[in-house]
């Protein structure tokens, strides 16, 4: 059965249970390979992981939210580098696995653009370099700033680092904008990473997994010595922050990133549509093993910058671009024993204990079983000889069994009925029968000490020096229940020191970690508390639309008091309580994550931990996006009927770019309607309650697109 064919069989209840699984795993791998350049698993692994997870999000769409891994950026940067903040955000790219893909990435551009067959639609083919990405800024013609892509948002401060890199010129040639923000890959060639190697195994140093590898852990480091002394180079791909425009397409920016010295990749080429770009695809895949440096993949970009900029952006990626991997690597292996992980709430995952094995040129000893439901589908048992594939982001994948090598003893797993902690819990099953969940709540302590490493960890309040290892060791011996505990360790000072690996200097850096993120933003303060369904970017988004704590606290009770009254009419959110209304109105924010933001704020002993923390921080709104001088920033906008000039999903990504919220339907808190043609019933309502409509003309007179 292909993978498509796999997920075509999945119902409902067993995609949401896939998907869930999927997102934790990604979350999982971005942190390893993002913050400590040490991936677990091949890119080729991780891509097919992203595939399937995307597969999924295209068949069951109503589970994508805004908090999906399909919508976010690599990780938070680690604390060893200052931090920078993006000023023109820093995003990933969508991928494309087959053929059919790269076609349906031209016909989503022609569909959004209302392009004609005859328009022509020309892409810029360049090699994927497999590196690091970073930004380097000048101004004025002079480098004065290098940074890493972090999680999009905020990268580390390497600048010192960069600077060393004979490929960065520290002076533009020629004339350039006043600010020039250029973006690319520091790399390593295949011959400099070999020599490396050998001069790291000739000093008795460890050697580097891989080109990539090698890369990320030579620019990131303290000292600038040692990086002058590895073989860095860069090819710039593209930019960011912009004084002024110094090209119309792609192609020519790329050109005059020549002129003023850069490096690009001499292998790309200009595409004529999705059939000459797999066309380039092929050829160079052909000739992948004679370049001089690792590429995994090709990236394809709208040549015409008019349209990049009609495009825009999602949440995680660009509309205009794309990458076209190369296939997933796999091998066999003896699976030795089936073990069983509990998580933050409550899942139980089966994961393949297996006979170390090589995967291009990465050891895999576990991968992933997901649930039940895929461990009888695939049959798998004990003892068998499977094949396994690297190719998503998190642990790999068993891909099938060799059934010729089965044992004669090997009998079929049976799930536990009971979590594997001390308190023995019963486990139920969810979403028909597709997910295992322990019943222990916050007394499984293997869902306290999840939700605890979670709270801490870099995508939420990322406490220098409390990593999870130090997590689970106070949390042992008493020290932490609940993660206000957190901000009551100084009154443990004197126990703490003495501790194995706590000296008194040690102790007094972690207090001072602790008391620096007593301020934190809103978005990353709901994201730490762990609710279901509810990751990064939907917590930005939860904050930009409530703005603080204390009305979003106020909010959720309300919409969960509301939620509780009529569950069967919940799902009519204009017939239903104001707060829940607001909530699923939001776009973006599905009924899957109003339900578990309103079980959450059901749940006493949530509330009496939200309350402690509240006490404890000084929480602050989330930063809203530059828009000063837009006429609907703040603004609450819907669209309705069909617009001529734009498609809607372009009208709506133009509105959240000037700051304004969209929603899905009419309510009395709409500021404006955008009313296209065959306008219904949301326009109607719009005129009952007085709100102010205007058709597609006037909309984009306003905007100063007319």
């Amino acid at each position: 059965m292909s993978a498509r064919d796999d997920i075509a069989a999945l119902d409902e209840a067993e995609a949401r249970a896939d998907h869930a699984r999927l997102a934790a795993e990604i979350a999982a791998h971005d942190r390893l390979y993002y913050q400590q350049d040490a991936p677990a698993v091949s890119d080729a692994e991780y891509d097919a992981l992203r595939h399937r997870f995307d597969a999924i999000e295209a068949r069951f769409p109503d589970l994508a939210t805004d908090d999906s891994p399909s919508r976010r950026v690599g990780t938070a940067p680690s604390g060893g580098f200052a931090k920078i903040v993006h000023r023109v955000p820093m995003l990933s790219l969508g991928n494309a696995f087959a053929s059919d893909d790269v076609a349906e990435f031209e016909a989503r551009i022609r569909r959004f653009l209302n392009l004609k067959t005859e328009d022509s639609l020309d892409l810029l083919a360049e090699p994927k370099i497999d590196g690091l990405s970073a930004s380097l800024r000048y101004e004025d013609g002079r480098f004065v700033q290098g940074a890493t892509r972090g999680d999009g948002a905020e990268g580390e401060d390497v600048t010192a680092n960069m600077s060393t890199l004979d490929d960065v010129p520290a002076r533009l040639h020629g004339k350039a904008p006043a600010v020039l923000e250029v973006r690319g890959e520091v790399y390593m060639a295949k011959a400099d990473f070999l020599a490396l190697n050998e001069r790291q195994a000739a000093a008795g140093e460890r050697a580097f997994a891989n080109p990539r590898n090698a890369a990320a852990g030579s620019l990131r480091q303290l000292d600038t010595a040692i990086t002058r002394s590895r073989p860095l180079r860069f090819f710039a791909w593209g930019w960011g922050e912009l004084s002024a425009s110094v090209a119309d397409c792609q192609s020519g920016f790329i050109e005059r990133l020549v002129t003023c010295g850069f490096k690009v990749a001499a292998e790309r080429r200009l595409c004529r549509g999705a059939a000459e770009a797999l066309d380039y695809y092929r050829d160079i895949g052909l000739r992948r093993g004679t370049l001089a440096y690792d590429i995994d993949g090709v990236v394809y970009k709208v040549d015409r910058l008019d349209w990049q900029a009609r495009l825009g952006f999602v949440s995680r990626a660009p509309r205009w671009a794309i990458a076209h991997k190369f296939p997933a690597e796999q091998a066999t292996t003896l699976l030795r024993a089936i073990d069983i992980q509990v998580g933050r709430t409550g899942a139980l995952t089966p994961v393949a204990r297996l006979a170390p094995v090589n995967v291009g040129g990465v050891v895999v000893q576990n991968a992933t079983l997901h649930n039940a439901n895929e461990i009888a589908r695939k049959d798998v048992r004990i003892g068998d000889t499977v094949t396994v594939q690297r190719a998503g982001d998190v642990i790999p994948q068993i891909v099938v069994i060799v059934a010729d090598k089965r044992p004669a003893d090997a009998v079929p797993y049976v799930f536990p009925t009971v979590c594997p902690c001390d308190l023995h819990t019963p486990v139920v099953r969810e979403y028909e029968a597709v997910v295992a969940r322990c019943t222990g709540e916050m007394a499984c302590p293997y869902q306290q000490l999840a939700r605890l490493e979670h709270f801490v960890g870099r995508d939420a309040f990322d406490i220098d020096g409390l990593g999870a290892k130090h997590v689970e060791a106070f949390w042992r011996d008493g020290l932490l229940r609940d993660p206000a505990d957190i901000f009551t360790l100084a009154d443990h000072r004197a126990s703490l020191i003495g501790r194995e690996g706590w000296g008194e200097q040690s102790v007094d850096n972690l207090l001072r970690g602790i008391e620096a993120r007593r301020s934190i933003g809103l978005d990353r303060f709901i994201a730490a508390l762990g609710i279901r369904n509810i990751g990064q970017a939907t917590a930005r988004l939860l904050a930009r639309t409530y703005g603080s704590l204390a009305y979003w606290h106020a909010a959720m009770r309300r919409a969960a008091a509301e939620r509780a009254a009529s569950p069967e009419e919940m799902k009519k959110a204009d017939k239903v309580g104001e707060a829940w209304a607001e909530l699923c109105n939001i776009d973006g924010i599905g009924f899957a994550a109003a339900d578990e933001l309103s079980a959450f704020f059901s749940e006493p002993h949530n509330l009496a931990i939200l309350e402690k923390l509240e006490t404890a921080l000084d929480v602050q709104p989330v930063a809203a996006p530059r828009t000063a001088d837009s006429p609907v920033a703040g603004k609450t906008i819907v669209f309705t009927g069909t617009l001529d000039k734009m498609t809607r999903n372009e009208a709506k990504a133009r509105a959240e770019s000037l700051g304004a919220k969209v929603a899905g339907s009419v309510s009395a808190k709409t500021d404006l309607v955008v009313a296209g043609q065959g306008a219904g019933s949301k326009a109607a309502k719009a005129t009952e309650l007085g709100i102010e409509t205007i058709d597609e003309d006037t909309w984009l007179a306003l905007i100063g697109d007319g």
